[in-house]
């Protein structure tokens, strides 16, 4: 990897950031309808850019900047789905239903833990 692709997640990842936190300033209440929005529409759009873009050298600097950047700084549920839909592509559903149901225990543990870990403190 180069220097110059750093640069390119960075710049992807920090226009991703904003307009995530744009959104849930805009649709903030008492259900998370931002982070289902975005969580939605990055996946959506991480599973477009995957096929637009595909794996050739030409695209290299935007998929920096797209995928990993800006739907990385959008959420990083879009390459969670990511990861699982080219589980199920190469033909592995077993080791995507795995990666689904070990991620979300883990997250949720990892969060509740965290959260009594700050509380007990």
């Amino acid at each position: 990897m180069e220097w110059k692709h750093l640069f390119f997640v960075a710049a992807g990842g920090a226009l991703g950031s904003v307009l995530r936190t744009w959104l849930w300033h805009v649709l903030r209440g008492g259900f998370p309808w931002s982070t289902i929005a975005v969580n939605v529409a990055g996946s959506f759009l991480i599973g477009v850019l995957f096929h637009t873009l595909g794996n050739d050298e030409d695209n290299l600097n935007l998929r920096f900047f797209l995928i990993a950047g800006f739907c990385g700084g959008f959420t990083t549920f879009s390459t969670f789905s990511l990861d699982v839909l080219k589980l199920f592509r190469d033909g592995h559903a077993w080791l995507a239903l795995g990666n689904v149901a070990l991620s979300l225990v883990c997250c949720l543990v990892a969060v509740f833990a965290g959260w009594r870990l700050a509380v007990a403190s």
